[in-house]
C-alpha cells in the first residue's frame, strides 16, 4: 500500500514527497504543479521521480530516460503528458496504468472492438524521453509556474463535448469490424489446420519413452458435439428406457394404454370420415 507524506505543502509549491510502493520500490518524488486551464487558480500536483527498480527491468522503460508520474488526473491523456514534458526533451513514448507495476509490459489488445478496458480515476504514467537530459529538465519544472493542460491551441474536451466525442468513438464501423472478424477467423482456421496436421503426424508414433499419444483422429474418432447429434442421443436413450420399462404392470399404465388406444381410434375414425366425404364430392364413392 502506498504512503504519501506532504510536509509543508501549503507553504512550498514543490516539496519532496516520500513514497513506499511495495517492498521493491522506494521513491522520493518532486511535486510539479499543473492546472486544467488559465482561468483556474488552484493547481493540481503531479508527483514525479526517475523510474528505478532493483530487478525485473522492463526494456520498454529504459533506465536514466524514464520518468515515473503519480496522481495523474482523469482528464490528462497521453497526448497531454507528451505535450507537457516535450519542453524538457523529445518524448519517445507515454504509458498509463491503473497502478504501478513491475516486470514486462502487458500485451497490447489484438482487437479495438472487443475486450477494451477504459482506465477510470487517477492513474500513474511512465514517460520515456529520447535523451537522459529530459529527466533533469523535468526536475526543474517543480520550481516553475503551473503547467496548463488545456489551452486554446490544445483544448481538452469536457462536459457534453466529451460525451459527444465518446459516443462518436463508440460507433462501430461495420466494414472494419467485419474485416477484423474475418482476419481473426482466418487465423483461427489456420491454427486449427496446423494442430490437426500435427496430431495426424503424431498419431501412432511413440515418444522417447515408448508411449503412444491417443488423439481424436484415431481409428474410432469421437462424435462431434452438435445439436443434431445430441438430439439423436436423447432419442436413443428414450427408446432404451422404454424397452426396459415394464408395460401394463401398474393400474395407471392400464388406464393410460386404454386412453391412448381410444384416442388413436377416434383419430382414425375422423380421418376416414374426411376421406369418405372427399370421395363423395368427387363422385367416386363405391361402398360395394
Amino acid at each position: 500500500m502506498s504512503r504519501f507524506f506532504f510536509p509543508g505543502l501549503a507553504q512550498f509549491p514543490a516539496v519532496p514527497v516520500a513514497f513506499d510502493i511495495g517492498s521493491r520500490l522506494s521513491l522520493q518524488a518532486l511535486a510539479i504543479p499543473v492546472k486544467f486551464s488559465e482561468k483556474y487558480q488552484s493547481p493540481h500536483y503531479l508527483y514525479v521521480k526517475e523510474h528505478k527498480v532493483r530487478e525485473d527491468t522492463d526494456p520498454n522503460r529504459p533506465p536514466n530516460r524514464t520518468l515515473f508520474i503519480l496522481n495523474v488526473p482523469p482528464y490528462c491523456t497521453k497526448e497531454c503528458l507528451s505535450r507537457l514534458f516535450s519542453g524538457c526533451c523529445s518524448v519517445q513514448s507515454v504509458e498509463m496504468c491503473e497502478k504501478p507495476r513491475l516486470g514486462e509490459k502487458p500485451e497490447a489488445p489484438e482487437s479495438k472492438f472487443f475486450n477494451t478496458k477504459t482506465l477510470l480515476g487517477f492513474r500513474v504514467a511512465y514517460v520515456v524521453f529520447k535523451s537522459p537530459a529530459g529527466i533533469q529538465a523535468a526536475r526543474s519544472l517543480s520550481t516553475k509556474g503551473p503547467l496548463v493542460i488545456s489551452s486554446v491551441n490544445h483544448p481538452v474536451p469536457t462536459g457534453i463535448l466529451k460525451w459527444i466525442a465518446g459516443y462518436a468513438a463508440s460507433v462501430v464501423d461495420p466494414a472494419e469490424l467485419k474485416k477484423e472478424v474475418d482476419a481473426f477467423m482466418q487465423a483461427y482456421d489456420q491454427k486449427i489446420a496446423e494442430e490437426d496436421a500435427k496430431a495426424e503426424d503424431e498419431d501412432g508414433v511413440p515418444d522417447e519413452e515408448g508411449w503412444v499419444k491417443v488423439t481424436r483422429k484415431g481409428r474410432r474418432p469421437g462424435v462431434p458435439r452438435t445439436e443434431a447429434s445430441n438430439l439423436r442421443a436423447l432419442e436413443r436413450e428414450k427408446r432404451k428406457r422404454a424397452r426396459k420399462e415394464l408395460l401394463n404392470f401398474y393400474a395407471w399404465q392400464h388406464r393410460e394404454t386404454k386412453r391412448e388406444h381410444i384416442a388413436q381410434l377416434r383419430k382414425k375414425f375422423e380421418e376416414d370420415k374426411q376421406k369418405i366425404a372427399l370421395m363423395r364430392e368427387q363422385r367416386k364413392f363405391r361402398p360395394y
